[in-house]
This record gives structure tokens, C-alpha cells and sequence, in this order.
């Protein structure tokens, strides 16, 4: 009798949650943040917020030139989409038609529709961090084991896939945890950070040939490296970011042609974008022994090779930035985009300076806005 009345309760709470109305999401909230802009060839700017670890927050919002910034826009889009972007959006991009976030803690490749950001497919790729694409294919560097602090941490690798079929076509196993990765001449390079064998860094770029889709070098640079650039002269800036206390970050450059360390640079940067003949870099630095972070701003000409400015922000704005996070630059008017990501658990802010480091204006944004794509018409 007891199992009989359980099934009936059981039964009666199945019919009541069906019967029960699926909430749909909830509109995105809109900001006339500027007056409307014809630009030649952008449209608009996406932006990826990383959210918590854990969190399930990771929200995409979107800047149209038409003054409007829109965030979290996933989710009415896309309101099939269980579980919407996932747990910590760690790249996007645009290649093509499609834009693509990578979500690390959710081991997938999000594929959207670049115009509208519907949803196309998933790849899956276990604790993915960066993507770079060249001649039809997508690279994703990978941490390939579990997301934990472990001395034995197995090596990472890069997945290649196909743009159009979307299927993981090669793999090439790296360094320990690899982060960025950019082509040039035909050859991958990705920064290796061993992390996770921490205070076992790796301290290597991994060269891979995408010919054979071989690794054919690793050139030591500098223990914990994370971000890789290039310039227009076969040039590659890597940075490090040092042990956090004893050994300090640094920014290197590669020569592609030699594949050697040509140049030490002497500034930090936890991130940095070239546009043209210059690279932005803003830099958060914690150090363990002092418990605080440094945080500054700088200018570097590429082609002079030479810092050229201590501050791209000229107006004191940088004043009321409180951990400058993402960056980067639109490419036809060249707006300067910084992003702060405030204390790490709250919403967000996005910067937008005009070339001249004044401010334009400024937006709420998801938790930990960190990524972008520049949407051209």
C-alpha cells in the first residue's frame, strides 16, 4: 500500500510538471550607449564574458553601431539550447560565416551563426582553451586532462577540425597546458604555460609543421607563457607570466624566420592586441609575496621596436578601471575596447576610447567580459 501511494504521488507531480508552462527567457537588457556609427566594414562587436568557474554564467552580448549594446543574448536566440553558453567562455572568434566560443569547463566548441548567433553544432574538445584558423581549418589548443592543480598533469595537444564539416580531422600532442596560438609561414605555433604543474612550468612555444601536423621544435622562452601575437614582419610576441612571486612577467619576441628569441621587451602584459604598427597591452599582475596586484597600461610601435607610451588612455579613465582584463582594437576606426572585470563576481564594464585614448562611452556587461569579435558586414 506505502509503494502504491508513492507511485500515486509520484504519478500526480509527473502530470502537475507537465501541465506546468515553460518560462521563456528573458528579453536581454538594451543600452543607447552611443550615436550610430556607418562604419565601411564592421557591423557590430561581440562580446564573450567568461563567468565563474562552476557557475554555468558564461553570457555573450553584442554592440551594434547602431548605438545599442545588448547583453546576454544567447539565450533568446537560442531558447532550445539547454544549460545556454555553459561553464567559462574562454575564446571567441569569427571565421567565415560562423562565430565560435570556446567553453572550457564545459569541453565544447560553441558554433554559432555569425549574423545572428544561432546555434549551428558543438565540438567537443575536454578542457578547451584558444582557437586560430588558417586555410578552412579551426586549431583549438587543448589542457587535455581534468581541470585541477596536479604535479603529473599529462601534455596538452591541438585539435584541428574541418570549418565546414565541423568534425576534429587531426591532433598533435604539445607542451603541458597550452594557451594561445597563431600561423605563420605555415607553421603553429602555441605557447605552453604548464600551469596546472605548478612550480613545474613549462617554459616552451611548440612549432608545428601543418603540412605533416608534426611538432618540429619547441623554442624555450620563459616559464608560464600564455598569450601569442604576430606583427606584419614575421614577428611573434609571447608573454609570460612568471611564477608570481620571485620570477616576474616578461613579454618575448620570436623571430618566425629563425624560430629563436630575438628580443626581451621588458614590460608585463596579461593582454595585448596589435593593430597596425601598434601593440596595446594592459597588465594585472598579482605577486604572493606583497598580496596585490600591479596594474598598467602601455603603448609599443612594432615597427620602431620601442615603447612609445605608458598609457594609451589619456583622459584618467584608467583611474576607475579596477582589473583591466580584455582588449582590443576595431580594425577601421580604431576604437580602443578595455574591458574591467571588476572583483571577478559581479557584472562587468566595457570601455570603448576613441583612437586618441578619450572616453566614449561605457556598458554593463556579463561577469568577467573577457573576449571579442568584430562582426563585419
Amino acid at each position: 500500500m506505502k509503494f502504491r501511494k508513492a507511485l500515486f504521488i509520484i504519478a500526480i507531480a509527473c502530470v502537475a510538471f507537465s501541465c506546468r508552462k515553460v518560462l521563456p527567457p528573458q528579453p536581454p537588457m538594451i543600452d543607447v550607449v552611443d550615436t550610430a556609427a556607418n562604419l565601411s566594414h564592421i557591423k557590430g562587436l561581440y562580446v564573450l564574458n567568461e563567468g565563474n568557474m562552476g557557475s554555468n554564467s558564461c553570457t555573450l552580448d553584442y554592440f551594434d553601431y547602431s548605438g545599442k549594446y545588448t547583453c546576454n543574448i544567447f539565450p533568446t536566440r537560442n531558447p532550445e539550447v539547454v544549460k545556454e553558453l555553459g561553464d567559462v567562455g574562454n575564446d571567441l572568434q569569427i571565421y567565415g560565416s560562423k562565430l565560435y566560443a570556446v567553453i572550457n569547463c564545459s569541453h565544447l566548441v560553441e558554433v554559432m551563426d555569425a549574423a545572428s548567433a544561432r546555434h549551428i553544432a558543438t565540438i567537443a574538445i575536454p578542457n578547451g582553451r584558444y582557437l586560430t584558423f588558417h586555410n578552412g581549418k579551426g586549431y583549438v589548443s587543448s589542457y587535455s586532462g581534468p581541470v585541477s592543480i596536479d604535479p603529473n598533469a599529462r601534455l596538452g595537444y591541438v585539435a584541428e577540425f574541418d570549418t565546414a564539416s565541423l568534425q576534429v580531422t587531426r591532433e598533435v600532442a604539445v607542451g603541458y597546458q597550452p594557451e594561445e596560438l597563431v600561423v605563420v609561414n605555415n607553421n603553429l605555433y602555441v605557447a605552453n604555460s604548464g600551469g596546472y604543474r605548478v612550480p613545474n612550468y613549462d617554459r616552451t612555444v611548440s612549432v608545428i609543421d601543418l603540412t605533416t601536423f608534426t611538432e618540429i621544435q619547441k623554442i624555450d622562452v620563459a616559464i608560464n607563457l600564455h598569450r601569442l601575437r604576430k606583427d606584419a614582419y614575421g614577428r611573434i610576441y609571447v608573454t609570460s607570466r612568471g611564477d608570481y612571486q620571485g620570477v616576474g612577467a616578461n613579454t618575448y619576441v620570436i623571430d618566425a624566420a629563425t624560430n629563436t628569441v630575438s628580443d626581451t621587451l621588458n614590460f608585463a602584459a596579461s593582454n595585448l592586441c596589435i593593430a597596425g604598427d601598434s601593440l596595446y597591452f594592459i597588465n594585472v599582475g598579482w605577486n604572493n609575496n606583497t598580496g596585490a596586484n600591479t596594474i598598467s597600461y602601455g603603448l609599443y610601435d612594432v615597427k620602431q621596436k620601442r615603447q612609445v607610451a605608458t598609457n594609451f588612455i589619456t583622459d584618467g579613465t584608467e583611474q576607475q578601471i579596477k582589473r583591466p582584463y580584455g582588449i582590443t582594437v576595431n580594425p577601421e576606426n580604431h576604437d580602443i575596447f578595455v574591458s574591467d572585470a571588476q572583483n571577478y563576481l559581479v557584472p562587468g564594464t566595457l570601455y570603448c576610447f576613441t583612437a586618441q585614448g578619450k572616453l566614449k562611452w561605457q556598458a554593463t556587461t556579463g561577469d568577467i567580459p573577457a573576449h571579442f569579435a568584430f562582426l563585419k558586414k
